[in-house]
This record gives C-alpha cells, structure tokens and sequence, in this order.
C-alpha cells in the first residue's frame, strides 16, 4: 500500500530549503533549490543536518530525494568564499559532521537519484544506506577541473563504493558516468526508470522501518566499523553486536515468530 505523507509541522516545516513530508514510518526530506538544480550551500547542507537530527519518533526510515529534475548538482560555487586553510579545514570538518549524521544518524536513508548527482551531491548520495538510480541519473566529480578537492568525505566513501581507480580517473579526466555504467560500478544498488525512483525508495524504506529497530542501529553503527577493523578486532566487534541484539525483546519475539511459522522463510524474489 503507498505511503501517504503529510507536510511536516514545527521546526521541519521551516527549513526552507527543503521540502519535509511525514508519513506513517517514513520521512520524505526533498532538496529544494530547484531553480539551482539543487546546488548546495552551507544553509541546505546544515538544514539538512538539522532535518535529520530533528526527525518525528515514527519515522524509522528516511528517502531522500531532490525536486525537479536533478538529485544535486554540487557545490554552489556562486557562494564559494576564499578561506585560509585554517578555515578551509574546519568548513570541510563541518560537512563531515553533516555526512556522518546521514551515515550514522537515527535511521536509514534511501536515496533517490535522478540527473545530476554531481561533486558534494554524491558525497550526500554516498553517505546514504542504499541508492535508487532513474535512468536519467549521472555521476560526476568535477573537482580536478575547478582546482579544488572534495571536501564533504567524498575521497573516504566514494571509492568504497566504485574503488579508488574509477574515482582517481573520475577526478582526473572529468569522467561523468551514466545510470547503467553507476550501476554497475556500485554506485546504485537499484537501477529504475525516470519517474519509478520515488516509489522504489518507498518500498525500500517502509521494508527497513518494519525491521527491529536494533538490527537497523547495528548495521548501520557497527557494520562499516566492523568492516574497517582487522578481522579479530571486527569479529569481536560482530560478538558484542550480534549479542546486544539477540537480547532485545523485539528480537526475541521475531525468532519466536518464526519458529511458530507466522513469519515467511526468506525466497527467491520475482
């Protein structure tokens, strides 16, 4: 059954450069510059901190999508002021702390991808759970040619998702890469048609807030961290999760549920 979303109200309906909307366990948060093909500032990428961090106790899950027809086209450079290094360092430190509240935040985010995801626009795409690419999508890391270098964690997570060597020729040569070939390389776990993206992060999302709320924390908290330790360090790391989690009370009545036979066996999808 499709999700019906309702404004959001309070401190999220004045983030005015994004449009919020509410549903039953979902939250919509759209990038709202439309007119800059979403282009972002440091008012959008703080507001969009401020949106995750303030989300209604209902939502489990986040989509994240952009309005009209790109995701992101990056950085605005029209509003790119000159910084001495010390600033520069502490400007790019800031967007760390609003990429790691989308990675590591409350709930997950599925992102809808369309046109442009571009420079810091992947860098949002790349901090999300999963992404769902329209055939219209694009990938580019136009920073080599602007004389700059990403600073929003794009250089620590894009290359987990495509490898060093697609981001290294991607920097270097200004390679844009389309929907299919993203796809393939791992910057989307789904590939959709234009205009089916929305819908798919929906479904996505709405599997992700039934789930125990705990299992979803210990993907998303543990497992990248696991995944950056040595083997002994992660596999204690996966103990202590693994054992957090089986003792949670909603984790208990899962298994219990199943052993019953009132949830399905996992199978093959169509």
């Amino acid at each position: 059954m499709a999700t019906t979303f309702q404004p959001a109200t309070g401190l999220l309906a004045g983030l005015d450069l994004l449009a919020i909307e509410i549903g039953d366990t979902i939250a919509h948060v759209r990038l709202n510059r439309p007119a800059k093909r979403n282009a972002i500032n440091d008012t959008l990428v703080l507001q969009l901190q401020t949106a995750l961090l303030n989300l209604p106790p209902e939502a489990k899950a986040v989509v994240l999508s952009g309005a009209g027809d790109h995701f992101c086209a990056g950085l605005d450079l029209s509003e790119l002021s000159e910084r001495s290094v010390a600033e520069g360092v502490l400007h790019s430190r800031m967007w760390h702390q609003v990429m790691d509240s989308i990675q590591f935040g409350r709930v997950p985010v599925v992102a809808v991808l369309h046109g442009a995801v571009v420079g810091g626009g992947l860098e949002i795409a790349s901090a999300c759970h999963i992404r769902v690419a329209e055939a219209s999508a694009y990938y580019g890391l136009p920073e080599g040619q602007r004389g700059i270098f990403v600073g929003g964690g794009g250089s620590a997570r894009v290359p987990r998702l495509v490898g060093v060597h697609c981001m290294t020729d991607m920097m270097l040569t200004g390679a844009v890469i389309d929907a299919q070939e993203g796809w393939q390389r791992g910057f989307s776990r789904y590939l959709v048609a234009d205009g089916a993206g929305f819908a798919k992060a929906c479904e996505l999302a709405t599997k992700i807030a039934s789930n125990a709320p705990l299992s979803n924390f210990a993907v998303m908290q543990a497992l990248p961290r696991i995944a950056d330790l040595s083997q002994p360090d992660g596999l204690f790391l996966e103990s202590l999760m693994a054992a957090i989690a089986q003792g949670d009370d909603a984790a208990k009545e899962r298994v219990r549920a199943f052993l019953d036979k009132r949830a399905g066996k996992v199978e093959k999808q169509a």
